[in-house]
């Protein structure tokens, strides 16, 4: 069977096609609805799972608990199309790096913003690109932090591409929110 496997990855490489490098990367920042929308399209990001993780519970669910959980996304991406500094840089200017009471018009813990990295590589770019919006706005507090990956566990389905299946609703929230308005006051 290995043999066989070796040469179908030989034979691939031989006619050109490349295996995809496949990593994930995790981002909360408040609404899992709204983060999902800013990854979902880009070009080489596979899928963006809206969901919880950083807590201890086991099988989180949105209408029962969730406690200690961060409302988050892990987007499943190829790492030879889209870097996961380009996902950083999308995730920065989608979040208010400053509210350590939650995000926009959503309060508590599981709305808090955060980075939750997977290995070394990951740590350390998630700290420059943090360094780099401490500096950029030295007259205030970056209460983001980066902390280490937990078990994701997905959030009902419906929550699922909320954005595709409810525009209306999803327009309307994000507008009722503040959370575009406030966006555009921190990043312009």
């Amino acid at each position: 069977m290995k043999l066989f496997i070796v040469l179908i990855g030989s034979l691939m490489l031989s006619f050109g096609v490349q295996a995809e490098k496949i990593e994930t990367a995790v981002f909360a920042a408040g609404c899992f609805w709204c983060v999902e929308a800013e990854y979902q399209d880009l070009d080489g990001v596979k899928t963006a799972i809206s969901g919880f993780t950083g807590g201890a519970l086991e099988n989180p669910t949105y209408k029962g608990n969730h406690q200690g959980h961060y409302e988050a996304v892990e987007i499943t991406y190829d790492a030879d199309i889209i870097s996961y500094q380009h996902l950083l840089d999308v995730y920065w200017v989608n979040v208010d790096p400053f509210d350590d009471k939650g995000q926009f018009c959503d309060k508590g813990a599981s709305y808090l913003s955060a980075i939750f990295v997977a290995n070394d590589p990951q740590r350390k770019s998630a700290e420059a690109s943090r360094q780099k919006v401490v500096e950029q706005f030295d007259d205030q507090t970056v209460v983001t932090p980066i902390l280490a990956s937990a078990k994701f566990w997905p959030v009902e389905e419906y929550h699922q591409d909320y954005y595709l299946k409810n525009p209306l609703r999803y327009k309307y929230y994000r507008f009722g929110c503040g959370r575009d308005k406030r966006l555009k006051a921190i990043w312009g």
